[in-house]
């Protein structure tokens, strides 16, 4: 199908986007790296007047780390991330999690702030960064504002973005020495294809018991699920696999899945449960400073 017209704008800095985006407002899309957009557009789910080219923003394109935080630029691409020793450094999980998704074209492509701002409940690196405590740098007009990454995304391809603004940077907390995260994903088929349900569980030691627990799930819901009562139920206890089968239990009770053409409601729910188990025995043996 072809495209509808549209006008296309390159802004030389990301003011000038923000500018352009106020003065279009929801005529107009912001173009990352187009590998969401440009098919939505063709397929006809969205169309607008204007698209905004943010692909010459180098200011949103670097990774960085200040031994705080590591920062993301919103148009650093998938590749760019995974192979970054800074990331791997800092929370090889989310290295693990791009270099299970999608193919290498997509990869080299992609950016984390597209996948995060297209909403789409099967996204993978979202999950795994709100999972690891991560925040989202949201530049506007006039200012900026930082939300959690939990509560960017508000409903199926909906997020917090006002016209005007774009996501400039993910942050992440460095980790405590004492944690560790892994994320688990099921897909139909090997190679490139949508996860039918993932897993990405944080776990932080306190001696021998786990101090504190994050287990966020994704593709089981309308957004990144996160399993609360199932995180709670881990809290000073000590990691094995009878607590982390009973865990998977609870997350699959707390998921939130639809049946479609790659699983039913049930099958999504069974695979959550032993994904959760998988990911927090990695977690926990990543706390311990063992290998995944």
């Amino acid at each position: 199908m072809a495209l509808n017209p549209f006008t296309l704008h390159c802004p030389a800095t990301a003011a000038e986007a923000c500018r352009l985006g106020a003065q279009y407002g929801r005529e107009a899309a912001f173009l990352a790296g187009g590998t969401e957009l440009l098919v939505d557009l063709r397929s006809g789910r969205r169309s607008v007047a204007h698209v905004i080219d943010l692909g010459g923003l180098t200011e949103l394109k670097g990774i960085r780390s200040d031994g705080e935080e590591l920062v993301i630029g919103a148009l650093a691409v998938l590749a760019d991330i995974a192979a970054s020793p800074l990331v791997r450094n800092v929370l090889p999980a989310l290295c693990e999690t791009i270099d299970q998704m999608a193919g290498r074209q997509i990869r080299n492509l992609g950016t984390m702030g597209g996948n995060f701002s297209c909403g789409v409940p099967c996204s993978d690196t979202p999950p795994i960064a709100c999972a690891a405590g991560a925040e989202i740098v949201i530049m506007g007009t006039e200012d900026e504002r930082t939300v959690r990454a939990r509560d960017f995304v508000l409903a199926p391809r909906v997020n917090v973005l006002r016209p005007g603004e774009i996501l400039a940077e993910i942050r992440i907390p460095a980790q405590p020495p004492t944690s560790g995260a892994c994320c688990e994903r099921f897909t139909l088929r090997r190679g490139s294809a949508l996860a039918v349900a993932s897993v990405s569980a944080w776990v932080d030691l306190d001696g021998g018991s786990i101090g504190d627990a994050r287990v966020v799930m994704g593709a089981v819901g309308p957004m990144p699920v996160f399993a609360e009562r199932c995180a709670e139920s881990l809290i000073g206890q000590q990691p094995g696999p009878d607590l982390f089968a009973a865990a998977g239990r609870i997350a699959a009770a707390e998921a939130q899945p639809i049946s479609d053409l790659r699983g039913s409601e049930q099958y999504r729910r069974d695979i959550v449960q032993v994904l959760t188990a998988r990911a927090l025995a990695a977690a926990s043996l990543r706390a311990r400073g063992g290998a995944r």
